[in-house]
């Protein structure tokens, strides 16, 4: 069931699919996923206020999360309508066939190509991530791959797939490789009024219960600085 794009509680929030279990959904950027201490709205709580309207639920409409996105990044997202899909989506992403592709840019001239490991630690202090040993106290390990899809001026712009799905995992392992995301004020120096070159663009997953498969890709916004290089049509380009 495919919704309206300009119903008021989405505030801003594309929804691409609909049904009994699932939606897929366009999350702004800087719009957080799940309620935080700024108050603003935030994405699960908007779907939930647009599932009741929708179906005329007479409590709250009940939306599983199952992955997110970092506040500043926008793009692709699923969500669960029932604790059962809920149970299913989670599965797939602990096993890692829910696949999340990203396209990013970067300063510097990125590699052609690159697999990045490294080991991660969260300060919850902070909610800053860095690079630590694999022997550190709550050291993760991160893997992700990357493909250059073109170069200009100093930017790379970058396909990003995850193969784990660690906090700032992507803005991280990018930095400390030497390549930055443009605009990201905590990992990248990026200037105050720039918005991070970061975007959920592809997803993929099996249905919860017809177990048939779901594939979705979106370019990012028609904006800075994702203007001055080349936007591929589909994911799998370049």
């Amino acid at each position: 069931m495919n919704e309206p794009l300009n119903d008021s509680v989405l505030r801003g929030i594309r929804i691409l699919h609909m049904d009994n279990h699932v939606v897929v959904a366009i999350k702004p950027p800087n719009m957080p996923t799940q309620a935080d201490a700024s108050g603003d709205p935030d994405l699960l709580t908007c779907i939930k206020a647009h599932v009741k309207q929708v179906y005329g639920k007479p409590g709250e409409a009940y939306i599983g999360l199952v992955h997110r996105l970092d506040r500043p990044v926008g793009g692709l997202i699923a969500l669960a309508r029932t604790s059962k899909a809920a149970a299913r989506l989670s599965a797939q992403v602990r096993e890692h066939t829910l696949a999340r592709g990203y396209l990013a840019i970067t300063q510097g001239d990125a590699p052609d190509s690159a697999e990045l490991t490294d080991w991660l630690r969260k300060d919850p202090r902070t909610n800053m991530v860095s690079i630590t040993a694999p022997e550190s106290l709550g050291a993760k390990e991160a893997r992700l791959s990357l493909a250059c899809l073109g170069r200009r001026d100093g930017l790379s712009l970058l396909r990003v797939t995850l193969h784990t799905g660690r906090s700032h995992q992507i803005r991280v392992q990018c930095a400390h490789a030497g390549y930055p995301l443009w605009g990201d004020a905590r990992y990248g120096g990026g200037r105050p009024g720039q918005q991070i070159a970061l975007w959920g663009a592809y997803l993929r997953l099996e249905h919860p219960t017809l177990r048939t498969p779901l594939a979705f890709y979106v370019p990012p916004p028609d904006t800075m600085p994702w203007t001055m290089l080349p936007i591929p049509q589909t994911y799998e380009q370049g």
